[in-house]
């Protein structure tokens, strides 16, 4: 049981939903949040691999370790722990192989 009625926020904010697509895919998420945020919402744990096919994703999760890198809106290796999403961003997720 909860002390607020269902679908009501106790301190009051209202969220502005925005919609991405990953892959082709699209993804809903809320204005603010970061691309890693919104993958990660979304049940997405990895996004990227390495050449040995290695899974990743976030890792340190304050834009220093570079494991969370995809491509955003055709810009290779943004790092989306680090990267604010905007409403309409097409998102791309990332091999090693695509950087040769």
């Amino acid at each position: 049981m909860s002390l607020f009625a269902r679908g009501a926020d106790p301190v009051g904010r209202t969220d502005t939903p925005i919609r991405v697509t990953v892959d082709g895919e699209p993804v809903a998420g809320i204005a603010g949040q970061t691309v890693a945020g919104i993958l990660l919402a979304s049940g997405r744990l990895s996004w990227r691999s390495t050449r040995s096919g290695a899974p990743r994703g976030v890792f340190c999760g304050i834009g220093s370790c570079f494991d969370c890198v995809l491509t955003v809106n055709g810009v290779p290796d943004v790092r989306a722990c680090r990267r604010r999403a905007a409403d309409g961003d097409e998102i791309r997720t990332q091999t090693r192989q695509e950087k040769s």
